[in-house]
């Protein structure tokens, strides 16, 4: 294989690993809601990444700089952008959340451009808004959505998305100085946990008890979402965010195939097969003009 298409495969591989954890997710929240689920996911992953953090980091390479990038990384994702997707789960349903976290990539394109200097091919900015379209058509319904677009709630999965762009050119900056993947991925996770653990724990009401399908599935969305995160990580340390952050923003893609084989919730439509279409177009005409 072609070094050179080692970061989109990685990119191809952490987007099937979102769109999991999105289903994986989706079945914990029905016994759950989403601070006590994301106390118990991201915790998880973070158990994972200490264990293997000796076969996996590098201490010799250990750059400050690069480790406080990744902490302040950690803050927004996956810890607020997990807590911020999970409660837009809660208030407007899958539907929404995934059309509009289709739009993450055009933030971080542009955040990669304003802060990083990235010069952001014409290609990279047309399949980003490819992809944009793609997903708002594959998880689009009318009748799902009627009545769930009011006023503040939007403001959840916009925010996610926004701070999803960022973080993705926050982490390629630490990567420029410290590219270890595994690494980004172990300080992240410890600051996002405890940041979860805080937010689960600030407020007592409105909490309710995981039951045990809800934690086992929890965990493992946990592991799901600590290996995409692993991938992407990868996939940026080798390439710039315009190449990675509109792969990575077509997981809708897997959570809406993953749901209607596995789950049998949802119908292909055709405009999911046309949204499938454009994503899978966009994604494919990337790989093959990122030169």
């Amino acid at each position: 294989m072609d070094y050179m298409n080692t970061p989109i495969l990685l990119a191809i591989l952490g987007t099937v690993c979102f769109g999991a954890g999105m289903i994986s997710s989706r079945l914990g929240l029905r016994d759950t809601d989403a601070r006590t689920g994301a106390a118990i996911s991201v915790p998880a992953a973070t158990l994972l990444f200490v264990a293997s953090a000796p076969f996996t980091v590098d201490a010799e390479a250990f750059s400050l700089d690069a480790a406080l990038i990744f902490a302040a990384v950690g803050l927004v994702y996956p810890a607020m952008v997990t807590l911020m997707t999970f409660r837009s789960n809660e208030l407007l349903g899958p539907t929404v959340t995934s059309a509009v976290s289709g739009t993450a990539p055009l933030f971080a394109i542009l955040a990669a451009a304003l802060l990083l200097g990235e010069q952001v091919p014409a290609q990279a900015a047309i399949a980003a808004l490819g992809v944009a379209v793609g997903v708002a058509l594959l998880s689009w319904r009318q009748e799902s959505a009627a009545g769930t677009l009011r006023g503040r709630s939007l403001l959840w999965p916009v925010g996610g998305a926004l701070l999803r762009g960022l973080a993705q050119t926050g982490a390629k900056a630490g990567l420029l100085v410290w590219a270890n993947p595994f690494a980004a991925s172990l300080i992240g996770y410890l600051v996002s946990s405890a940041a979860v653990f805080g937010a689960a724990h600030a407020r007592s009401g409105g909490r309710r008890q995981a039951s045990a399908a809800g934690k086992r599935w929890f965990i493992a969305t946990g592991l799901i979402n600590g290996s995409a995160m692993v991938l992407m990580y990868g996939a940026l340390a080798q390439a710039p965010v315009s190449t990675v952050a509109p792969i990575i923003a077509a997981h809708p893609l897997v959570t809406v195939l993953g749901s209607a084989l596995f789950l049998r919730d949802e119908t292909l439509r055709p405009q999911m097969v046309c949204g499938a279409i454009i994503t899978v177009a966009a994604i494919t005409w990337l790989a093959l003009h990122r030169h």
